[in-house]
């Protein structure tokens, strides 16, 4: 499967990428600064997530687009995700790819239920700035008429992958509370063939 990684410069973009290589896929990397990213059997494509013609020639003959972007700051209030969304969905939609896998972060929607208090806590001080524009993000998805798929996961860590992703029902209350950029990374890969979970946005988590 041909596939667009945006972010691809990201910890959990490059366990996209990385993952997505070794499954076989045909990989596009889009990064802000291609001279800083060195990635073998990949193909790379530099520029800005929010320009709409440079993401038209990303999109291109693509099969499906995974967005990993997160921002640097996540206290300070920005536009980023929400916009880059828009100009990723509409050079979709006019070049009719149909496969969209975002990721967001929990404490989005009804996800709420399943954060601890320390979560609850991070989304009001330290994400605050993210919290906003990941909630406008979802909200052009969900209205895009494409097949999406949301991803919320926990607290994120770097230690290896665990291999037992969980689904959290917000209607349980359980509390979500962290999963390896790697198990993350291999979620979102699954979802390029799954159907499960096809317009909806789940929260995801080791434990």
């Amino acid at each position: 499967m041909k596939v667009l990684v945006i972010g691809a410069a990201g910890k959990t973009g490059r366990a996209v990428v990385e993952q997505a290589v070794s499954a076989g896929h045909q990989v596009t990397a889009f990064v802000h600064k291609a001279d800083e990213y060195e990635v073998s059997d990949v193909r790379v494509i530099e520029g800005d997530a929010t320009d709409s013609a440079t993401m038209d020639a990303a999109v291109l003959g693509q099969d499906a687009v995974l967005d990993t972007i997160g921002g640097k700051t996540p206290y300070k209030e920005t536009t980023l995700e929400s916009s880059a969304a828009n100009t990723i969905i509409t050079a979709m939609q006019r070049n009719d790819v149909r496969r969209l896998v975002v990721t967001s972060m929990i404490g989005e929607g009804d996800s709420e239920a399943n954060t601890t208090f320390y979560e609850r806590l991070l989304v009001s001080t330290f994400l605050r700035g993210a919290d906003k524009d990941k909630a406008a993000m979802e909200s052009a998805v969900e209205s895009s008429g494409l097949d999406w798929v949301i991803l919320r996961p926990a607290i994120l860590t770097d230690d290896p992958a665990k291999g037992n992703v969980r689904v959290f029902d917000p209607e349980t209350g359980e509390k979500a509370h962290k999963i390896t950029r790697a198990d993350l990374a291999d979620f979102m890969l699954a979802q390029l063939s799954s159907n499960e979970y096809l317009h909806q946005a789940v929260t995801i988590a080791n434990s």
